[in-house]
């Protein structure tokens, strides 16, 4: 199986020797704690938000003073889980190079690389010939893949897909990329995918790209019924799971996908790494993603000057360097803990904040949620909005700067989307973060908020409170527009 960890060699570590440094916390919850030392680590996470760092940052407040920060900005990258960080700081001081050391710290860290390629593949529900390939990211991961393809190999994507997913394809020779409009229903999105492929010609190579869950609007998407449609007109699909990942298991067996891409420092692990996992032989038939150490199995001189190069057909091939051991190893501690906490539990808390969230903005007139698939479509915890009258950048910046809670403003790097979404033309001039018009007038941005395993209740009904105060009283403070951001005018003061 491509994704066991490799034979130990000489010297090797073993996992007794990862216990004994404190590499393997046997805890679900580590750094979980209760006031009630009756209360078991395990059982306060069962009933409230996992421990990750920055819960107790304090930020300050235009109009004085200080608070606890709202972090309910995950959707771009989640705050550290506590276990997470404890497991990296346990194997900081044994960290060494890996692979090819001879030294005991180069084979603990070997070890704990490949052990770390194990735990992923068991937190994808990976196949048995399945790959598992370390990235930086998912968008370095569908870049990968999008390398990876066979020449003239059809690409079908919708316009909905986050910038990663939706752009990696156009920049391949020999690929020809067809971009699907926004579904209104899931059965919709099937539809159209089965009617794009069916009319492909030629009839060739395809591959389907599609989100498990909008960054946007949070929405789930008919996962398992596009595999089908794909897999029943001759394409291959991969699922872009950044947003999924973090709040729902993710079983690439069971969804019957080929690919599976994700980042750790959406997935609590802020540690610059990623996963591209699945099927192996585009893998292994395409030219190394990036030529040097590690990729090469062998590399010879020639007569005539030239050098012949045997690349590994392993994962290997695709991550050459010196790898990120620790973003690995904090990507696998992030779904030990996700797993150990029990993703059943988190799904349920995750569901009742969305559902109290979703309550308290919908006492807002003013506020309009954005939705594909409809208000009663399943969703995580990421929700879009715009409110009337208000520039969405400007109420971003007064939920910051006035009542300490950090959210996203914007297209989200999912510019088609929110076009649609928002009801704008193709061409309709909009940037991230960028005001384009004055407050109170129209823009073609909106608000994002998003939350996870992380996010305390408190959070949630601050920020609703904060909502509905910004609509009702105004923003307290005036703000100006400097390099592209809305931001308070100090010098005007209070509004």
């Amino acid at each position: 199986m491509s994704v066991r960890p490799a034979a130990a060699t000489t010297a090797t570590a073993t996992t007794a020797d990862l216990r004994a440094t404190g590499l393997h916390a046997d805890s679900p919850c580590a750094g979980a704690s209760s006031a009630d030392d009756t209360v078991s680590p395990e059982a306060a996470c069962a009933t409230g938000p996992l421990p990750v760092l920055g819960r107790d940052v304090l930020v300050p407040l235009v109009t004085g003073g200080e608070v606890e920060y709202a972090a309910l900005d995950y959707g771009a990258s989640a705050p550290a889980l506590q276990r997470v960080w404890d497991d990296v700081a346990a194997y900081a001081p044994y960290y060494g190079s890996v692979h090819r050391g001879a030294g005991y710290l180069s084979q603990l860290s070997t070890d704990l690389f490949e052990n770390s390629r194990a735990t992923v593949a068991g937190f994808l529900g990976c196949r048995e010939d399945d790959q598992v390939v370390f990235t930086r990211s998912t968008t370095d991961s569908l870049n990968l893949l999008a390398a990876a393809l066979p020449r003239n190999t059809r690409v079908f994507v919708f316009e909905t897909e986050h910038h990663a997913s939706l752009l990696p394809w156009q920049q391949r020779e020999g690929i020809t990329v067809t971009c699907l409009d926004a579904p209104r229903t899931p059965a919709q999105a099937v539809g159209t995918l089965e009617r794009a492929l069916a009319d492909r010609e030629p009839y060739g190579p395809a591959l389907v790209c599609v989100t498990g869950a909008s960054n946007v609007t949070g929405e789930l998407w008919p996962v398992r019924e596009l595999a089908a449609a794909a897999h029943a007109h001759g394409a291959r699909i991969v699922l872009d799971a950044a947003q999924l990942a973090p709040h729902h298991p993710v079983d690439i067996d069971a969804l019957d996908v080929d690919w599976v891409a994700f980042s750790g420092h959406k997935l609590y692990a802020p540690f610059g790494s990623g996963v591209l996992a699945g099927r192996a032989d585009w893998l292994r038939s395409a030219e190394p993603y990036l030529a040097g150490g590690g990729a090469s199995r062998t590399v010879s001189r020639r007569a005539d000057g030239g050098v012949d190069v045997e690349w590994h057909t392993t994962a290997a091939r695709h991550e050459a360097g010196s790898p990120n051991v620790i973003g690995v190893h904090a990507i696998a501690s992030a779904c030990k803990a996700l797993s150990e906490a029990g993703f059943g539990t988190l799904v349920e808390r995750e569901q009742r904040l969305v559902a109290r969230l979703r309550a308290g903005l919908a006492e807002v007139p003013q506020v309009k949620v954005l939705s594909l698939f409809g208000d009663d479509a399943p969703r995580v915890g990421v929700l879009s909005f715009v409110v009337e009258g208000w520039n969405s950048s400007h109420f971003a910046a007064a939920l910051s700067a006035e009542y300490g809670i950090g959210v996203r403003d914007g297209l989200f790097c999912a510019h088609p989307l929110v076009r649609t979404l928002l009801g704008g033309a193709a061409d309709e001039p909009g940037e991230c973060g960028a005001p384009d018009a004055a407050p109170g007038e129209r823009s073609l941005n909106a608000i994002r908020v998003s939350f996870g395993a992380g996010t305390p209740d408190e959070h949630i009904d601050r920020f609703v409170r904060a909502v509905k105060e910004l609509v009702h009283d105004g923003a307290r403070w005036s703000y100006r527009t400097e390099d592209g951001r809305c931001v308070p005018d100090r010098n005007a003061g209070a509004a």
